[in-house]
């Protein structure tokens, strides 16, 4: 599929979702053209965009006619139209496996220290920003390590979260690494996701899909 076929990401370079997804869309390497908008600036909170995505946030994908909306469901529909590069196991057990630590990510650590609760939490409150980096530097901290706990437990035979290849854990999971990075979270006490992290930032696609490789953060 090429870009001129409709394929359009809605993004912002810095969103950690909208980084999700374009890891899989590089993954299986299919065209797509970028849409981005400053979230940052609030750009996403006006009529124009509103327009389009109904929920105002990034991701949005337009595909096949239609404008898909959160990471989870357009990653899904990716890998069931596209099936070449699979992104989730096909044994029912493993799947389930992936989609939990991948909602790990999307659901326990990332809904804490998103856009919207630190512009929350920096203007509404009025914390100061030594207090907000605290908060978030706990939240993530809590998630990873129940994320190191549950990739020990089940040992992968292989570079990537779930094996030889990387599957849709470690598009939800390098995202926030890179957020976590930016906070001065301290990494080391997860070997495991650490060493996840090294391999996948080798790959092109990696590279390709995040942040400083995109044309809205030049």
């Amino acid at each position: 599929m090429s870009a001129g076929q409709g394929l359009r990401l809605h993004t912002y370079f810095r969103s950690s979702a909208a980084f999700r997804v374009r890891i899989a869309l590089e993954l299986k390497g299919l065209a797509w053209e970028p849409v981005p908008w400053q979230l940052a600036a609030g750009a996403h909170c006006g009529e124009a965009y509103r327009e389009i995505a109904s929920f105002g946030l990034v991701p949005l994908l337009e595909i096949d006619g239609l404008r898909l909306q959160q990471s989870m469901p357009i990653i899904e529909y990716l890998d069931a139209r596209f099936p070449a590069v699979p992104l989730l196991p096909a044994a029912e057990p493993e799947k389930a496996r992936a989609r939990a630590l991948a909602q790990l990510v999307a659901c326990e650590i990332h809904p804490l220290n998103n856009l919207r609760v630190l512009q929350y939490l920096r203007g509404t409150l009025g914390l100061p920003e030594a207090e907000v980096g605290t908060w978030y530097r706990h939240w993530c901290a809590e998630g990873l390590a129940r994320m190191e706990t549950e990739l020990n437990r089940v040992p992968a035979s292989g570079d990537y979260a779930l094996g030889a290849s990387p599957s849709i854990v470690d598009c939800f999971l390098i995202p926030q690494l890179f957020n976590a990075r930016r906070f001065e979270l301290d990494l080391q006490p997860y070997a495991r996701v650490r060493h996840i992290e090294q391999a996948c930032m080798a790959l092109p696609a990696f590279q390709r899909a995040q942040p400083a490789s995109q044309a809205d953060a030049r």
